[in-house]
């Protein structure tokens, strides 16, 4: 049996206990005791097991699927205040945000109460909560991407830097980027971030260097997914005399996925901001 075979044996039992008794205090002992807390990495397979165990609870019982879902809402409630970053209880809030990602993608009615839920935990001042967010986008995006997809786009265009910074990130998951529309809409929300940092004026805080971040990764994901107009928009792109954007281009033509597949290309836009 592999450790992720463990893992979802003992949570499936777990939760039967959970929804037979009432009391979570078994479960939340061994999502604790597992979670890899404090050290440099949480444990991403404990939290992939536990979401998969609710999302298959869910569709098998209704009820199962309301007791579930508030169980998960608690769960991602618990405040930086009583954990903060890097205490072993931080990994509640983090399996808490996966569980109503999964929860969502599984449920139709769920799924606006999940990307609000998914919005309040994108501003959390914990970077590790805020990655368990990226992954529910990417379970509601793989399942229920038509009323996802609207909810990103106005995130891009009215939310927050750290909300914004969710919504790239979940939409430049290789596996999404694979499937043509999917490609499209990761491109479309992109170049609207782009925009919004482009005529910002406030660019001091630690929210837009996060999201800042991101985007020297993730548009370069969606530029490999569609390099023929990814690359026109990365030549327009270096044409700016913007120092953010040109570190963003930067960023992205430094990573393997670009320069190894398309050096010529990526040699002649560094050549092109000099």
């Amino acid at each position: 049996m592999t450790r992720n075979e463990t893992y979802i044996r003992e949570i499936a039992r777990l939760l039967t206990s959970f929804l037979s008794s009432g009391n979570a205090g078994d479960l939340l002992a061994y999502l604790v005791a597992g979670s890899n807390l404090p050290g440099p990495r949480v444990n991403l397979e404990l939290a992939g097991a536990f979401a998969e165990t609710v999302r298959e609870f869910a569709v098998a019982d209704t009820n199962d699927h309301r007791v579930l879902w508030g169980l998960c809402v608690e769960l991602a409630c618990v405040s930086s205040d009583d954990a903060p970053t890097g205490d072993p209880h931080e990994f509640l809030s983090f399996c808490g945000v996966r569980g109503i990602g999964a929860i969502g993608s599984v449920s139709p009615a769920c799924v606006e109460a999940a990307l609000s839920q998914l919005a309040e935990a994108s501003v959390d001042p914990r970077w590790r909560v805020r990655e368990a967010v990226t992954m529910g986008l990417q379970d509601l995006l793989s399942r229920q991407r038509d009323t996802t997809v609207p909810e990103l786009e106005d995130w891009v265009e009215g939310g927050s830097w750290l909300t914004m910074r969710a919504a790239v990130a979940g939409v430049a998951e290789p596996d999404l980027l694979a499937e043509p529309d999917l490609a499209e809409m990761a491109f479309r929300l992109h170049r609207k971030t782009l925009i919004r940092v482009y005529t910002a004026g406030e660019r001091q805080s630690e929210a837009f260097r996060a999201l800042r971040k991101a985007l020297g990764y993730t548009l370069g994901l969606v530029v490999a997914a569609l390099p023929a107009i990814g690359f026109e928009y990365l030549r327009q792109l270096a044409t700016l005399d913007d120092q953010d954007i040109r570190w963003i281009v930067r960023e992205n033509l430094r990573k393997s996925r670009l320069e190894k597949q398309y050096p010529e290309t990526v040699q002649h836009i560094r050549a092109q901001m000099g």
